[in-house]
């Protein structure tokens, strides 16, 4: 979000365009794009309208290149100006489409299967009076959609599509409506009449008011961000901080952004100006531009996502780029376990391309325990070594080779079937050459294994073909266990690779019963109030270690024919909190969800997964 507190002749003025906040949109955008966005949305207000003029604006696209053909369509109004009328901040702010004061733009990551471009935001909902009106878009799940769907019904209104997002957005609209019928009356009482009344209410009317009565029994991890036809403007965050956001103001402009990086390329900003939004807190503002930060719901146990550190987040982050490193390094003791402390004969590299900055941190800290050994072995030699024996000692080096190259242009959603599995094969391609076949180990880190297929189909295959003697597969991440509902996409259940070895364990085991007993409980519990429901699928896991379910994945994930040895290793739960201290969500890899809706989807998945499945 955007919000400018100067008239638009003053960025006219000093930057030689009123378009200067529309600008810092797009630049926000573009530097947000990181992931496999399938659309894009954005919203303005202007500020000084009259009657029967427009004054809400709003462009959304669908596909990899939706920001551009947003910005492009905008653009198109002001492409038969004269370079008087583009250069009039004047006519602008009362000819022009998207010449306001307030923007507000959104990067659809979907996380719930459904698309097109009904779903992509910023939503909108129009009414007669300017301060009805509602534009919203967030980053968000919510859990307890049923409740919220009951609640609204019951209250006479109909939602037009069962989406947590639209009956949000008919929630808050709600509340909206009655916020500025109380302040109707209570000008009516007062004696004001016509646009006087128009005029009171928009100057009066307080979000936190409606952000109070909207997101009570909201459950799950979210960002909100609105802004009003009235031009007032907010964002909230989720009373756990489970899904990040971050602001920045000075004299000029008011900045809401997801990630941190963002602000400060955008803005050139030093780090230390920008703050991040606390728990349940929300940054409103008002039509006239002052700011305030609002705590809207009590402030819950501290459960801000570990995942966005690991994976989604942008890296550029100054503290994200620290506990990646931070995740690679925490992994050495069990990286030298899987090689047999061979560290001589073994070659390190990475998955691209997220999860280089982890092998940076793996390196830095094979790096710190070869010089521990280097030490060590020049103390054994004495006071006066000779200088072929410090030299054999000193040119021993942590060998690190980029051995997998993504190849980009690959598209595989274009093929069918088996024809997909053969393009999938070539997605990574290799550097032939950069190891000794059959004498060294290949350890190759990546961020996350979540299903497994890139590495059954494709990138354990193409590492085979250089001959390694062992090939180590590193997650910088923990055992993805269970799936996320707050907001980032993640497997069904059934196809966790963890899950399916712990079942494939359990089966072969004769411990069928185990996996019955999780059905019963959890069957026992459905119809009960969302806080009392237990996570029984944390059962599944309980009679194995670590070891041995990464062992089953190994088994699970290897294709024929693969000569070397193949060896998993997970970071564990405890170095992703050392990793990651001010992060400590870690339901993905615990089962532990930060609220009650996190236990009865996740129930829910594994009574749906017994179900079509002909395991019992």
């Amino acid at each position: 979000m955007v919000r400018l507190l100067k008239p638009l002749e003053y960025y006219q003025q000093k930057y030689g365009t009123w378009m200067w906040g529309l600008n810092k949109l797009y630049l926000l955008m573009e530097k947000q794009h990181n992931r496999g966005q399938e659309g894009a949305g954005l919203s303005c207000v202007k500020l000084q309208a009259n009657p029967g003029e427009e004054y809400m604006f709003r462009e959304r696209a669908l596909g990899s290149g939706a920001i551009t053909e947003i910005f492009s369509s905008v653009q198109a109004y002001f492409k038969d100006l004269t370079p008087e009328q583009l250069h009039d901040a004047e006519y602008a702010k009362t000819t022009l489409p998207f010449a306001g004061e307030i923007y507000m733009g959104h990067l659809r990551y979907s996380t719930t299967g459904k698309s097109g471009l009904q779903y992509v935001h910023p939503f909108l909902r129009r009414n007669n009076w300017r301060a009805k009106n509602l534009s919203m878009c967030g980053n968000f799940n919510m859990t307890n959609v049923d409740e919220i769907f009951g609640q609204i019904t019951a209250a006479g209104q109909h939602p037009r599509k069962y989406a947590d997002t639209y009956i949000i957005l008919e929630q808050m609209g709600h509340r909206l409506d009655r916020e500025v019928e109380r302040l109707y009356n209570e000008c009516v009482a007062e004696g004001l009449r016509g646009m006087d009344i128009t005029n009171a209410i928009e100057q009066r009317i307080d979000m936190a008011n409606v952000l109070r009565t909207s997101s009570k029994d909201w459950d799950g991890g979210y960002v909100m961000c609105g802004i009003t036809g009235s031009g007032e403007s907010f964002a909230l965050r989720d009373p756990w901080g489970i899904r990040p956001a971050f602001w920045y103001k000075d004299d000029e402009v008011i900045v809401l952004a997801s990630e941190r990086p963002v602000i400060q390329t955008a803005l050139n900003v030093p780090v230390d100006s920008i703050h991040e939004l606390g728990r349940g807190e929300a940054v409103i503002v008002s039509k006239s531009g002052d700011m305030r930060l609002e705590q809207i719901n009590p402030a819950r146990t501290l459960k801000a996502c570990s995942f966005e550190r690991i994976y989604f987040s942008r890296g550029s982050d100054t503290d994200i780029y620290r506990e990646r490193k931070k995740l690679g390094e925490e992994l050495v003791d069990q990286v030298l376990a899987a090689v047999d402390n061979d560290v001589e004969h073994t070659v390190f590299s990475f998955i691209p391309n997220t999860a280089e900055v982890a092998f940076y941190g793996l390196l830095e800290g094979f790096d710190n325990y070869l010089n521990e050994l280097k030490v060590k072995d020049i103390e054994k030699l004495g006071h006066c070594p000779d200088h072929n024996e410090l030299e054999k000692i000193l040119s021993r080096r942590i060998r690190s080779e980029k051995v997998a190259i993504k190849d980009i242009k690959l598209r595989t959603f274009i093929a069918e079937g088996n024809s997909r599995n053969d393009l999938a094969a070539h997605v990574y391609d290799i550097t032939y050459g950069s190891l000794r076949p059959q004498v060294d180990n290949l350890v190759i880190i990546d961020d996350s294994i979540v299903r497994g297929t890139t590495l059954k189909q494709s990138i354990i295959g193409i590492l085979d073909r250089l001959g390694p003697k062992k090939i180590v597969i590193v997650s910088s991440s923990p055992q993805v266990r269970y799936p996320d509902y707050y907001g980032i996409d993640m497997a069904s259940l059934d196809q966790f690779i963890a899950f399916k070895a712990a079942i494939s364990l359990l089966l072969k085991r004769g411990m069928t019963d185990v996996i019955r007993e999780a059905y019963k409980k959890s069957l026992a519990q459905v119809g009960l109030p969302k806080e009392q429901i237990i996570n029984h699928v944390k059962d599944i896991y309980t009679p194995f270690t670590d070891e041995e379910i990464s062992e089953e994945m190994v088994r699970l994930l290897t294709p024929t024919g693969i000569k070397a040895e193949v060896v998993l290793v997970y970071q564990s739960i405890e170095g992703l909190h050392q990793a990651c201290p001010e992060h400590p969500g870690d339901w993905y890899f615990s089962g532990d969800y930060p609220t009650p809706g996190g236990n009865k989807l996740v129930n829910k998945a594994f009574i749906d997964y017994i179900e079509k499945s002909e395991i019992l």
